[in-house]
């Protein structure tokens, strides 16, 4: 089965996928339909957060991906209706979102804003960028 999900900067060496904070979990969103997604895009460009472009990839790939990066992912099914404020950030993003700004894959971690990363923060953002290269 295929879903959509959502990529910056898709096919350069810079990719990224969209992904929330919940609950100190990263949760990437597959969306069933791509209209949804598309809206979703929408409403991110509305607070000023960097087009993602929605790329269709087979569900059960994001799914290791997502595994094997420590993420959760979750589907968003065609006509989703939320039951409580967490379930609501799977169809309309948060009001406030991470300054990405700099992110650039020559990002210069001792910078002040990524002060507090840890070497083991570094290299696990190296594997999940070459994880989603391998989805491509």
């Amino acid at each position: 089965m295929n879903v959509h999900v959502l990529l910056f900067q898709a096919g350069e060496d810079s990719e990224g996928i969209h992904s929330l904070e919940i609950k100190e979990k990263t949760v990437v969103l597959m969306f069933e339909e791509k209209d949804d997604a598309e809206r979703y895009c929408g409403l991110l460009e509305a607070q000023d957060f960097p087009s993602p472009t929605v790329e269709i990839v087979d569900r059960s790939e994001i799914e290791i991906f997502c595994k094997q990066s420590g993420y959760e992912s979750r589907f968003v099914e065609k006509g989703f209706i939320p039951n409580n404020q967490e379930e609501r950030l799977l169809i309309s993003p948060p009001h406030t979102n991470l300054d990405v700004s700099g992110w650039d894959e020559n990002l210069d971690y001792s910078s002040d804003d990524l002060e507090n990363e840890t070497e083991t923060d570094i290299s696990h953002l190296d594997n999940l960028k070459r994880s989603l290269e391998d989805l491509l």
